[in-house]
């Protein structure tokens, strides 16, 4: 069981605000405020689908482009705006060390301006054809998946279930995570290996602070605030030093 200190609101803002080394982990609750469904929820991209999993497969994209296709067109959001939890992310970047490792695909943390970056699961926005290699534009993309200088099959760049990681991105995660005093899990179950795995990498004296709607279960302890993570983001911004 997890070693759990609750905090309240204000104090969570205010530790954030003081640590000056803070690695953020962030996932899909740090985007449905600005209106990007998550995955598991009632409201979530998952619902209604028998196998949601497999229509984000490598097997899926291979076996039945169609389907594939049809189901990922679905994530893209790209009127969408950062709301005040990318953007103090990326603000506190230019006042300490911080480092972000997100597993959203939405490409808010970089509209944002999140420079130390790690797009764990990879960016919708980055697409490639899977017979030439080419760089294909995102705005192709959603209009046909077939390339128009090859016919070959346009993929985004994020990881499909049944794929691997890329070793570099694995290996600056687990740096991201190993030079932080403070951790800070934002919106997310963190249940997905490896994702979830990373903490195995942080120092023994780093602090784990989770900004979350529910508990998560950690091997580590860590001080919880039960929270919609806006209203905890609204408080950083407002700190004044």
């Amino acid at each position: 069981m997890s070693i759990v200190e609750k905090i309240g609101m204000k104090e969570a803002a205010e530790r954030i605000k003081k640590a000056q080394k803070i690695t953020f982990l962030t996932g899909a609750g740090v985007s449905t405020p600005s209106g990007i469904p998550d995955y598991r929820s009632l409201k979530g991209i998952y619902q209604g689908h028998e196998q949601p999993e497999y229509l984000l497969s490598h097997e899926a994209m291979v076996q039945e482009p169609e389907k594939f296709y049809q189901f990922v067109q679905q994530l893209y959001h790209p009127d969408a705006q950062p709301n005040v939890i990318h953007k103090v992310i990326a603000g506190l970047e230019k006042e300490k060390a911080v480092w972000l490792v997100t597993q959203n695909i939405d490409g808010l943390h970089e509209k944002a301006g999140s420079k130390n970056r790690i797009n764990f699961h990879g960016s919708l926005y980055s697409c490639s054809c899977r017979k030439c290699g080419c760089p294909v534009p995102w705005t192709s993309y959603v209009v046909s998946d077939r390339h128009e200088d090859c016919g070959g099959q346009i993929r985004p760049n994020i990881v499909l279930y049944g794929e691997g990681f890329q070793e570099k991105v694995l290996e600056d995660a687990v740096s991201a995570v190993e030079q932080a005093e403070t951790i800070v899990i934002v919106g997310t179950s963190f249940q997905v290996h490896p994702f979830c795995d990373l903490l195995a990498y942080k120092q023994p004296q780093a602090e784990i602070i989770v900004v979350n709607q529910t508990p998560i279960s950690l091997f580590e302890p860590y001080a919880f605030v039960e929270a919609d993570g806006v209203n905890v983001f609204q408080q950083i911004e407002e700190i004044k030093e």
